[in-house]
């Protein structure tokens, strides 16, 4: 039986932003210090600035996930998955839940920590994941929102 290679539940092809921040735009975060979160909202917005009067600069849906860069009085700095520009969002519009999102052409997912095992299935690029367990030995559980579950290599995601 052949893996199926699921697409659905995918990031949007190309978010047109166009945002001038000049503070932290390169700044490198050490790997012990990131922090990544989801969207909740239906539509989330995201502004150029942590404030309602600020420049809305694009919207984004449920399970969009992000890095948090810093947090400031009930607002969110974050980077997404292209890794810029950062823009603000409103720390209610972000959970807990964990959201991971394949970074390569195609990701293998398989039965269990180990390449040689079984594969359930393969992920296209930017389709997001549930984060089931946190990532042990360069590996991280994850579920599609068909159900499907399995560890995928951390090489081949962004967000853990």
């Amino acid at each position: 039986m052949n893996p199926v290679v699921l697409k659905s539940h995918r990031l949007p092809g190309s978010v047109a932003v166009v945002v001038a921040v000049a503070v932290a735009a390169s700044v490198a975060l050490p790997a012990e210090a990131l922090e990544f979160r989801a969207t909740t909202e239906s539509a989330t917005i995201f502004y150029d600035g942590p404030s309602l009067k600020s420049q809305k600069v694009f919207v984004v849906g449920r399970d969009y996930p992000v890095e948090v860069v810093v947090s400031v009085e009930g607002w969110v700095k974050v980077r997404d998955v292209n890794g810029a520009p950062l823009a603000w969002v409103e720390k209610r519009a972000l959970g807990e839940r964990r959201v991971v999102a394949v970074k390569v052409p195609v990701a293998d997912v398989f039965s269990s920590a180990d390449a040689n095992s079984k594969l359930v299935f393969k992920a296209e690029q930017n389709v997001l994941l549930d984060l089931v367990e946190a990532p042990s030995s360069g590996w991280v559980k994850v579920r599609h929102r068909d159900g499907q579950i399995g560890y995928v290599a951390i090489a081949q995601i962004w967000g853990v």
